[in-house]
């Protein structure tokens, strides 16, 4: 067979294009630090990257989401810190106002005080995030979550809590259950003096001996005052039967009846009495209100001794409430925590996978790229060697 000198030309010259075009494309790779430049390169890799990618921007998109939740939380964490702190200076003041060597000037100061306390946790519960989203919304508010208005204050947002999931946080707290859903009394019952009373009978507020015996129903304890000595009925105003008849009177000892322990203090007047009824909801700022009446409004030392009783009770109840949610808030902002810690770990498997896929192996791509040029220059030089001979350069 013979070979031409044209065809041994092409065939050497084919094979020094396809060297040339192995090391650009190596020295693409060095370059990009991809093995995979483009999807015809190794189309199942550059598809195994474009999951990871797709993964990868979900996962900060999340992580956005989750910061903003997170500065959120942390700032009603805040805000209840602040209000717990209000709310125990409060308690201070109503167990100052019991001083006996205080004068109903210095409890209307007090009362002024209570006044501007309760107006600061009423503004710390309308606290918005840096979104101006409320933080105490609940499940949703077009504005301010809480209206003050001459009635009460109302609750405005939508009651309810969004859940957490594996990759978020609710952004906002319930206001509803923080700031409105406040037990009166004992959180069982609520005992108060009756209003016509001319006595100096005044009370704890109650304790529960048996939850099982506790039927929920209006009492009424009647006291009698003759030739001196004191008895008193108990008498159910719900079904109007007698629970107790006739029993004597001991200043500081407990009256007990149906799981319900009252201890009542003080000398009472002949038809004074002490109502029973079954705890109400009260929202914190009522209970601030009624708290600052009873201080600045009563009349008579048992009076006052009775509001203050009752306060004392009614704030230790709302300061386990606005407790109980600094601890959830408290627990989120943990789990957010938790919640980056996973994602950054799952997004460095992704990034792991999206390498492996498409990124080029340095040492080698380093060590193919020497021995491609080294090929390359070789065919070269004998290309050029070869191109001189001809037969005329041996024909006289």
């Amino acid at each position: 067979m013979r070979i031409g000198t044209a065809s041994a030309y092409d065939s050497s010259l084919e094979l020094l294009y396809k060297r040339q075009t192995d090391m650009a494309s190596q020295q693409e790779q060095l370059s990009s630090g991809l093995r995979v430049n483009r999807t015809s390169d190794d189309p199942i890799a550059a598809a195994q990257a474009e999951r990871a990618m797709v993964r990868l921007s979900r996962i900060e998109t999340d992580q956005r989401a989750l910061e903003t939740q997170r500065s959120a939380l942390a700032s009603a964490e805040a805000g209840l810190g602040e209000a717990i702190g209000l709310m125990q200076t409060a308690r201070e003041f109503v167990i100052a106002a019991g001083n006996a060597a205080y004068t109903p000037a210095n409890r209307e100061t007090l009362a002024t005080q209570l006044n501007s306390l309760r107006d600061q946790i009423f503004a710390i519960a309308n606290r918005t995030d840096s979104n101006g989203v409320p933080l105490f919304g609940g499940l949703g508010s077009a504005g301010s979550p809480f209206a003050d208005i001459p009635a009460g204050v109302l609750f405005q947002g939508a009651a309810g809590q969004r859940a957490a999931t594996t990759t978020a946080l609710p952004g906002t707290m319930n206001g509803q259950a923080i700031w409105m859903d406040v037990p009166s009394g004992n959180r069982t019952f609520e005992v108060s003096l009756g209003a016509a009373n001319t006595g100096g009978v005044w009370t704890d507020p109650g304790t529960v001996l048996s939850p099982a015996l506790v039927t929920g129903q209006n009492y009424r304890i009647d006291f009698t005052v003759t030739a001196g000595v004191t008895t008193y009925d108990v008498v159910n105003t719900t079904t109007a039967a007698t629970v107790l008849s006739g029993q004597p009177y001991t200043d500081g000892a407990p009256i007990q009846f149906d799981g319900i322990s009252v201890i009542a203090h003080g000398a009472p007047a002949n038809g004074d009495t002490i109502d029973i009824a079954p705890s109400t909801t009260l929202n914190m700022f009522n209970l601030l209100d009624d708290t600052i009446s009873n201080i600045d409004k009563a009349s008579g030392d048992n009076k006052l001794a009775q509001g203050i009783t009752l306060s004392l009770a009614q704030i230790d109840t709302g300061l386990e409430r606005l407790q109980a949610a600094r601890g959830q808030a408290g627990d989120w902002l943990n789990r957010a925590d938790s919640i980056t810690n996973a994602q950054s770990a799952r997004s460095l498997t992704l990034e792991a996978d999206r390498s492996r896929a498409v990124d080029v192996d340095m040492v080698k791509a380093i060590s193919d790229f020497s021995k491609t040029q080294t090929g390359y220059q070789a065919a070269l030089q004998s290309y050029a060697q070869i191109q001189r001979l001809s037969l005329f350069n041996y024909i006289n």
